[in-house]
């Protein structure tokens, strides 16, 4: 797979405290060479924004959202404070899938395998990639911001960063760290993004074992897509052999490869 993801932004951080700046900040560590998946939550531990951090020569480029990045931008400025750091929307740069020509940074996706290795390059004619990434990250399981949530409406747990790559608990503070690690160590885990398949699926759609709400569809594409679901009612609906249903149809649910293997 090649070409542009229209759906994505470049921001860059530059300066001598840019990597302590973030370490501060964001739920992944960002001490090490190599690039990494991370959130920037709300101190109640709710997800505010996701995104890629590739250190580059001076600094980091970040891939977000191309939706949020404005805001995300803002924030990152709120929070700067004295920090030896400059913030800026790298406007002439774009994420692909896939080799590009000139490319400032070339980064495995750190979430799932299956997922296509990205780039950071000038912006230029490309065809979009983005259908076809999305039907990519649906069959892996992987929920996006901005596809299946949008700000300050989730946990990561309920989106499954913990086994996606998106958080170290050993890495020290960062916002919202008491209640996510809280959340971890009690195992507290209400709810979690899951493979839904059915022939009405369409976001928003309840899903549900004979009446009783287990959750929603959060994204899809024909008859595949993902649903944030209440894992005990879950529970449930399977001991007592409970129909599942969304949009009038039958349904199904399935835990993506890599929380079966947690």
């Amino acid at each position: 797979m090649e070409g542009h993801l229209q759906s994505r932004s470049v921001l860059s951080l530059t300066g001598e405290d840019a990597a302590a700046f973030l370490q501060g900040l964001v739920t992944q560590d960002v001490s090490g060479a190599g690039p990494v998946f991370s959130a920037l939550l709300t101190p109640q531990g709710k997800i505010l924004f996701d995104f890629f951090l590739i250190p580059v020569e001076g600094g980091f480029l970040i891939d977000c959202d191309a939706g949020a990045a404005p805001a995300l931008l803002r924030r990152l400025q709120m929070y700067k404070l004295r920090a030896k750091i400059a913030l800026s929307a790298a406007e002439g740069l774009a994420v692909f899938v896939g080799a590009r020509g000139g490319a400032r940074a070339v980064y495995a996706d750190p979430r799932h395998p299956l997922l296509p290795v990205r780039t950071i390059a000038p912006r230029a004619e490309a065809p979009a990639a983005d259908e076809a990434f999305d039907a990519l990250r649906l069959a892996a399981g992987v929920p996006e911001f901005g596809r299946d949530f949008t700000g300050e409406e989730v946990f990561l747990l309920d989106v499954n960063y913990d086994a996606l790559a998106g958080v170290s608990y050993r890495k020290g503070c960062f916002i919202g760290q008491e209640v996510t690690s809280r959340m971890k160590r009690k195992g507290e885990i209400r709810k979690r993004t899951l493979i839904v398949r059915g022939t009405a699926l369409s976001k928003g759609a309840p899903v549900t074992a004979e009446g009783t709400a287990l959750g929603a569809v959060t994204s899809h594409r024909g008859e595949a897509g993902l649903a944030l679901i209440r894992v005990d009612r879950l529970a449930e609906a399977r001991a007592s052999n409970a129909a599942l249903q969304c949009g009038g149809a039958t349904a199904a649910l399935e835990a993506p490869d890599y929380l079966k293997d947690g």
